[in-house]
């Protein structure tokens, strides 16, 4: 019977030493986000507030970075900003502290990461370009912004190019339009003059001197 509870008890713990490597408990010393992945260029999913306890699930082994749980959400959080107790003494976590918190070195992929935590996410739809990196979504969002304000400044261009003509052919009609009114101008004075000379030749009275004088006729004695 005593061995029968001593193999109940070895099988329980080794149960248990799965569940107990998954994660260790850890403290923000930080007001600190917490990442969508392993780098400040990733979106920020919440704040960890200073002092707050942390589950670490897992940490890369290159880059000190950590998959914490807190308050039932996932993310990642530098392991710059996260310390542990480590033999009665509270140390920030690094891989040289991995194994003896028992803290599992796991990899980070978008893909499964963001399908399991982040699918209601605004980040999400954006899932294929960040699978790439954060630096291959920055420099492709770069590209699409020199694009944009290069589509923009093409069409400023279009648009002087466009106001440039239309202002040149207004010029013309105008210039036009002062031409042929200048002539009308010139015209109805000249007309007007010559109506002037008319009147004037109209109102003059023939020089009697120049008429015969008839013999009898009064007139012909002034």
């Amino acid at each position: 019977m005593k061995n029968l509870f001593v193999k109940i008890a070895a099988v329980g713990l080794l149960m248990l030493a799965p569940a107990i490597a998954q994660a260790a408990e850890g403290y923000s010393t930080a007001n600190v986000n917490m990442r969508a992945g392993p780098s400040t260029r990733y979106p920020a999913v919440a704040v960890i507030p200073a002092g707050s306890s942390v589950e670490m699930r897992g940490c890369l082994s290159d880059v000190n970075w950590c998959d914490v749980e807190f308050y039932g959400g996932r993310g990642w959080v530098s392991g710059q900003y996260v310390q542990a107790l480590y033999q009665q003494r509270r140390v920030y976590v690094g891989p040289q502290y991995y194994r003896p918190l028992g803290i599992p070195m796991i990899r980070f992929s978008v893909d499964n990461y963001w399908d399991r935590y982040y699918r209601n996410r605004d980040f999400y739809r954006d899932r294929d370009r960040w699978s790439r990196g954060p630096d291959y979504y920055y420099r492709d969002r770069d590209n699409r912004d020199r694009d944009r304000d290069r589509d923009n400044r093409d069409r400023d261009r279009n648009w002087r190019e466009r106001d440039g003509d239309r202002d040149g052919r207004d010029r013309d009609r105008d210039w036009r339009d002062d031409n042929q009114r200048d002539d009308r101008q010139r015209d109805d004075r000249q007309r007007g003059e010559r109506q002037r000379d008319d009147r004037r030749g109209d109102d003059r009275r023939p020089d009697r001197r120049n008429f015969d004088c008839r013999p009898g006729d009064p007139s012909c004695d002034e």
